[in-house]
């Protein structure tokens, strides 16, 4: 098995705690932009389809297979960036009602738990080393596909980007590794997100891996508006 993959997805996780740790603002700005973007470009795709559709009897062929994969990569994103800011729904009953030690040591048996969630899926194979029947990965998974070279089923590089740089299986198919290199990526992002959560959770920096409460927060912003 090659092992380039993992280099560069180390790599990648270095230079990126990197740009955190130097410009923590604009990673931020950068990471919510491509969630915003993934889901305008979806919301655009829909109703461009609808309109194309009803009103001109015609369509996208490829809009669903763009809907679909850019919404793959807005919950693939999202889970590393929910992670960073606790916005993950949750429920938070247990932590509140426990001691603020237990509660810590609770947060921070979850956060150990996404790592793991995250490192099995991004790379089984030192769970086989351990004895345990399991095959495959998000990184084993993409290498093949990079292998193999299939291009998507519907989506087509733009004719001028197939011209300047080559691209393109068949019929100019957007390579499906490209589509699926989220994949490694983002559960990469989940484990070193969760790790960072770890180290804030056990320096008292941060007192909860989860949880978003929307439904509060709002309450307590409009608690004021029918009073007068």
């Amino acid at each position: 098995m090659a092992y380039w993959p993992h280099l560069l997805l180390l790599v990648f996780i270095l230079v990126l705690w990197f740009l955190d740790h130097r410009f923590p603002k604009a990673v931020d700005r950068a990471e919510e932009n491509m969630l915003i973007f993934a889901l305008i470009s979806i919301m655009l795709v829909a109703f461009g389809q609808v309109v194309a559709r009803y009103g001109f009897n015609t369509g996208w062929s490829a809009a669903l297979e763009y809907n679909t994969v850019a919404f793959s990569w807005l919950i693939l994103m999202g889970m590393s960036f929910g992670i960073k800011h606790g916005t993950h729904l949750g429920v938070d009953i247990v932590l509140n009602s426990v001691s603020s030690r237990t509660g810590k040591l609770l947060s921070l048996f979850g956060a150990l738990g996404c790592m793991f969630y995250g490192l099995v899926l991004l790379d089984s194979a030192w769970v086989a080393a351990l004895g345990v029947d399991v095959r495959g990965g998000a990184i084993e998974y993409w290498a093949k596909m990079y292998k193999v070279g299939i291009g998507a089923e519907e989506l087509r590089y733009p004719a001028i980007f197939a011209e300047w740089f080559d691209l393109g299986t068949r019929d100019m198919r957007v390579d499906r590794w490209l589509i699926l290199l989220i994949l490694p990526i983002s559960l990469a992002m989940l484990v070193f997100r969760s790790l960072q959560a770890f180290v804030a959770i056990w320096t008292g920096k941060r007192h909860h891996l989860i949880s978003g409460h929307e439904a509060q927060d709002l309450i307590d912003e409009n608690k004021d508006v029918l009073k007068d």
